[in-house]
């Protein structure tokens, strides 16, 4: 675990150095909180996390909402153990809550080309939901393919391949408090 705190991090033969601190993600997370809890203050949405990259900004989140709300989860799966997608998105968990009627807040970890939240979007549609928007963490507009609306982000970035805070590579590093970037 010491190799995981340090200025950088090698895996394989590639370097990640520090993107965004910890203290960073908190202040941003806490902000995105606030404005949440005020825009959706008369209502009770649900807070759905696409699992598993979503799963530390989404329990920080619902940390910061002030209001009464819902969190459930979906499983997708896109990239394997690669560090590029695939293409092609296969959901692994559905919801478990009605979300008929509902307001929704999808929650995800990044948004690179769109392929989920567009998956997502589909999937939803057919429940009838009253309303759905998107919050992502990271969000790289440059290496945006599909028409998505992105409601709530975090952190703009460029087309960086980044690990830490629910972002793998391979499935690890997922633990990191902070946010690498591979180093050019």
């Amino acid at each position: 675990m010491d190799d995981l705190k340090k200025d950088e991090i090698w895996v394989g033969t590639e370097k990640f150095v520090p993107y965004l601190t910890a203290e960073v993600i908190q202040k941003r997370v806490a902000e995105l909180g606030k404005q949440l809890s005020e825009e959706y203050k008369s209502k009770l949405p649900i807070f759905i996390g696409v699992l598993n990259g979503s799963f530390m900004f989404m329990a920080d989140l619902l940390k910061n909402i002030s209001i009464n709300c819902e969190m459930d989860f979906f499983k997708l799966s896109s990239y394997g153990d690669t560090k590029i997608s695939s293409g092609k998105v296969k959901l692994v968990k559905d919801l478990n809550a009605d979300i008929t009627d509902r307001h929704l807040i999808i929650v995800e970890d990044i948004v690179d080309s769109g392929l989920s939240i567009k998956y997502i979007e589909e999937l939803i549609a057919e429940h009838k939901p009253a309303s759905m928007k998107v919050a992502s963490l990271l969000y790289k507009p440059d290496s945006l393919k599909y028409d998505v609306k992105i409601d709530y982000i975090g952190f703009e970035i460029p087309s960086k391949f980044v690990i830490g805070y629910g972002l793998d590579y391979a499935q690890k590093y997922r633990n990191l408090p902070s946010i690498y970037a591979l180093s050019e």
